[in-house]
């Protein structure tokens, strides 16, 4: 099967299993996706998503935000791991939201990518869920499907990056990064992984990657 194929078959097979899929992360705005994005760093989607209720409680926008203090944060978001880090890049990027943006989350990367704790997989999450800018956030799921889809190198995030939107139509882009995020989810885990019912790898997979398993 060649790659183009490939592509189709994944498109056609996702939009049958996941025709409106949900953005994981709860929120109400661009800042509370951002700080819900944020925290999901090193964590599930899940544990974050019981967390920001308790936070979005006390501060849910920026100028409220700055009101607690780094450890008042810190305490609320423990839970979610990292929270030495995350609770000063809360707050960090709240002031400068304020100072420079008039509290509102900028719809670009460079601006994004200046704020304390913001990376380049966080800005283009937030671009596409927040904004509707055709983006291709790449996490650990996308990155090892490309790979074991024979469509990316698997060597790093940003190579995995570019071969999904040189691969993928870019009307498609927001809505597939997180149609593969569900089925990696549900099909094609790191662990627990059951080739059989993993429908699209087992079609169009790198044929290392198969024959490992069966080993």
């Amino acid at each position: 099967m060649t790659k183009k194929e490939s592509v189709i078959f994944i498109i056609n097979t996702l939009e049958k299993l996941y025709p409106k899929p949900p953005i994981p992360l709860l929120h109400k705005d661009p800042y509370t996706l951002l700080i819900s994005v944020l925290l999901s760093a090193q964590s599930t989607d899940a544990r974050v998503n019981i967390i920001t209720p308790q936070l979005f409680a006390r501060a849910d926008n920026p100028y409220d935000m700055v009101k607690l203090t780094v450890d008042e944060i810190r305490e609320i978001i423990k839970p979610v791991g990292l929270s030495p880090m995350k609770s000063k890049g809360i707050y960090g990027l709240s002031k400068i939201l304020i100072e420079k943006h008039n509290g509102k989350v900028p719809a670009n990367f460079d601006d994004l990518e200046e704020l304390p704790a913001v990376g380049h997989k966080t800005a283009s999450v937030v671009m596409s869920q927040a904004f509707n800018i055709p983006t291709f956030p790449v996490d650990t799921h996308i990155h090892r499907l490309m790979y074991r889809w024979n469509l990316s190198s698997g060597k790093n995030v940003v190579q995995t990056e570019k071969d999904a939107k040189r691969l993928f139509p870019k009307e498609l882009w927001n809505k597939l990064h997180l149609q593969i995020i569900y089925y990696g989810r549900e099909f094609s885990p790191a662990r627990g992984w059951n080739l059989d019912k993993d429908i699209i790898t087992k079609k169009i997979g790198r044929k290392r990657v198969i024959a490992e398993y069966y080993k």
